[in-house]
């Protein structure tokens, strides 16, 4: 149970919070909405214990048990992403810990109490599903677009963005009774994001989430509280479910208001007339006090939605060819290639969104045809009389962060006018003063503003946007969505906001891992259709041609299910163990010493495995990069595979018969009855 009594926060002059009160129902998965700065993320750090409270107080059952995603990743990560999400597992660390420790002091001392002590640690891993565990993480991570590769690197060499995921990961992993999570879909691919919402979806516990992702908010919450001026209003049902609600709200708070209005007007009305003549004094001070209620009853009618948004109208676009853009077997990267033979032509009117996970060029690919960076190789052309605007993810990319915000929009349209470009930045929320306030000052959310206004008011026909979504409040998502559909240029895009896809896409540019591409007409789900029909991988519901590693990881379920089949029949056979012959315990002891030794050399063996294997992906990504008329160099890196893939096979050997004898150990510890 968690539940909030009488809270109360402020900051400064500003209540963000005022004697609120909610309890959380238990297995509900609960959407928190508002404008931006209403206190949504707020409330979710108070609860986390991460914000002190001006009142009231936290109530919670005992022991239970609370996940968030920290601000922050963890400042001192384990050796690689895989150890890192298994020591991120709270309870099992823990015991892990203790397991290892006796692990040690049994090497040392093999004494029955210290074999006692030992089984006791390792029963109570097991039984918590600790040999699972890494099972588990490598699923999670798996999701959340982490390929085997990345799993057997070091943390701090991944991205903040990466490193986030990771902490994600940890916080599935833990399985809490209440989950809260803030924009847990930023930094993800939309493959990822398809993830993690099945992975919700099928969360069994409490889950209290803030998102700017209508489909998102549609698809998963039951439940949505709607945070505004301090106050938290509860709605049965989604995102949508919840605006109906509050519309129908608003039809009778205007009813009521006008129903009041007409009191308060006939009743100034009669002490307008009657309240000079004596016979009539006492009843007009009594209609005074009335119209002294209804003007408080009307102060107390809040009008709903009332919170400010983001309003513009795109200019209309210049003429131009039918042609807007043609790219013609282009490679795109930095110091490596990201992605090769790209094949596009954008046609006037054509509406593009690029889809596929992170990492593989989709931002690349917009700067490039921005101007930003260099192709590798290949070609592409604008066609008669284009002009594009680029929309950057980074603004750092595009704004002058000394100048200010002002200078910033004329900068890009030198016949604005001042009072132009003011009345437009109105638009974008930036009124009076606010202007002049250099770039620098501003928040994540105001500069994406900022840059959206300059890319949007320049006299454009062909607009390049990467996530022009990102930092905005839904209301402005759904207004940029209608400035959008009403612009009559072109776009090409990358968003992992499905409902803008959607909303805006006529066809979908694909772009896969190993560096293919392909366009379809329509939108999402007409893409996952003709996907489907023409046997092309689906980016949104990746399968085994989508990860890499995925082989490996299909091998270990199999080996998982395989050790669960024996498992079974060890326990149909257990009333067999029980021999009426006496047991020697010297050979107990010595079967217990080789288990012991046998599951730590599974162990290694399991650990080593992951470099041979990482060694071998590097250098066949290696020849792919080699020029075929280079045979000595290829064979080369061919026999460089074959030395690295003969240790992994020797290990793997190696593995199978240290598994078998470990089979043969425990069969003979379940004969004796002695297995635990």
């Amino acid at each position: 149970m968690l539940a909030i009594e009488n809270l109360y926060k402020n900051f400064g002059s500003r209540t963000v919070l005022d004697q609120v009160n909610y309890r959380f129902p238990d297995g509900e998965k609960i959407a928190l909405v508002g404008s931006n700065g209403a206190g949504k993320t707020t409330l979710l750090n108070i609860l986390c214990g991460l914000e002190t409270i001006d009142g009231g107080r936290i109530l919670s059952s005992s022991g239970l048990r609370l996940g968030y995603l920290p601000q922050e990743p963890e400042s001192n990560p384990a050796a690689t992403v895989l150890e890192e999400c298994v020591a991120g597992h709270r309870t099992l660390s823990v015991l892990k810990t203790a397991m290892d420790q006796e692990l040690v002091l049994l090497e040392h001392d093999s004494s029955d109490e210290r074999i006692s002590a030992f089984e006791k640690a390792e029963s109570l891993y097991r039984q918590a599903g600790g040999y699972s565990l890494d099972s588990r993480a490598s699923s999670i991570l798996g999701g959340l677009g982490f390929s085997d590769e990345t799993c057997a690197a070091d943390p701090r060499s991944l991205s903040g963005g990466w490193r986030m995921r990771l902490e994600l990961a940890k916080v599935f992993l833990n399985e809490p009774d209440v989950l809260i999570l803030d924009e847990p879909t930023n930094h993800l691919d939309l493959p990822s994001l398809v993830w993690v919402e099945r992975y919700l979806q099928s969360f069994r516990g409490t889950l209290l989430f803030v998102s700017h992702d209508r489909a998102l908010l549609n698809r998963l919450a039951s439940m949505t509280l709607y945070l505004s001026h301090g106050e938290l209003r509860p709605y049965k049902g989604n995102f949508d479910a919840m605006l109906e609600q509050r519309a129908i709200e608003a039809e009778q708070l205007d009813a009521r208001r006008a129903n009041l209005e007409t009191q308060r007007e006939h009743l100034e009305s009669f002490v307008e007339r009657f309240g000079a003549k004596a016979s009539k004094a006492s009843q007009a001070q009594s209609k005074a006090k009335q119209i002294e209620r209804i003007r408080a009853l009307e102060n107390d009618i809040r009008v709903v939605n009332s919170e400010q948004s983001l309003v513009f109208k795109l200019p209309p676009a210049p003429p131009s060819g039918r042609e807007i853009l043609k790219v013609k077997d282009m490679s795109i990267g930095y110091k490596s290639t990201l992605a090769t033979g790209i094949q596009l032509l954008v046609e006037k009117g054509a509406r593009i969104a690029i889809i596929g996970s992170n990492g593989i060029g989709k931002s690349t690919f917009l700067k490039t045809i921005a101007g930003q960076i260099t192709a590798h190789a290949g070609t592409f052309e604008f066609g008669y009389n284009v002009k594009p605007a680029y929309f950057a993810q980074n603004q750092e990319e595009t704004l002058r962060f000394e100048e200010t915000i002002l200078a910033n929009v004329l900068e890009v349209r030198s016949d604005l006018g001042e009072k132009d470009a003011r009345r437009i930045l109105g638009s974008f929320l930036f009124s009076g003063d606010d202007v002049f306030k250099p770039i620098k000052v501003l928040s994540g959310g105001e500069k994406a503003r900022v840059a959206l206004c300059r890319s949007l008011v320049q006299q454009a026909n062909f607009l390049v946007l990467d996530e022009p979504t990102n930092h905005l409040d839904m209301a402005s998502v759904e207004i940029l969505i209608e400035g959008m559909k009403s612009y009559d240029g072109t776009l090409l895009f990358v968003s992992h906001d499905r409902n803008f896809i959607d909303s805006l896409a006529t066809h979908i540019f694909v772009m896969l891992p190993d560096g293919r591409s392909a366009l379809f007409h329509g939108q999402l789900d007409d893409y996952q259709s003709m996907a489907a029909k023409l046997n092309f991988p689906n980016v949104l519901a990746p399968g085994k041609e989508m990860t890499k590693g995925s082989t490996a990881k299909d091998k270990e379920k199999e080996k998982e299910e395989r050790q669960r089949e024996k498992e079974k029949e060890k326990e149909k056979e257990s009333e067999k163990a029980k021999a009426s012959a006496p047991v020697n315990e010297e050979e107990v002891k010595a079967l217990k010493r080789d288990r012991t030794r046998l599951q730590k050399l599974i162990e290694k063996l399991e650990m080593d495995q992951g470099p041979l294997k990482s060694n071998i992906a590097k250098l066949e990504d290696k020849l792919t990069k080699v020029n075929p008329s280079a045979y000595t160099e290829a064979q080369k890196i061919h026999e460089e595979v074959r030395a690295v893939q003969s240790k992994l096979d020797a290990n793997e050997e190696e593995w199978l018969g240290a598994a078998a004898d470990l089979e043969t150990v425990e069969g003979k510890l379940q004969a004796m009855g002695r297995l635990r």
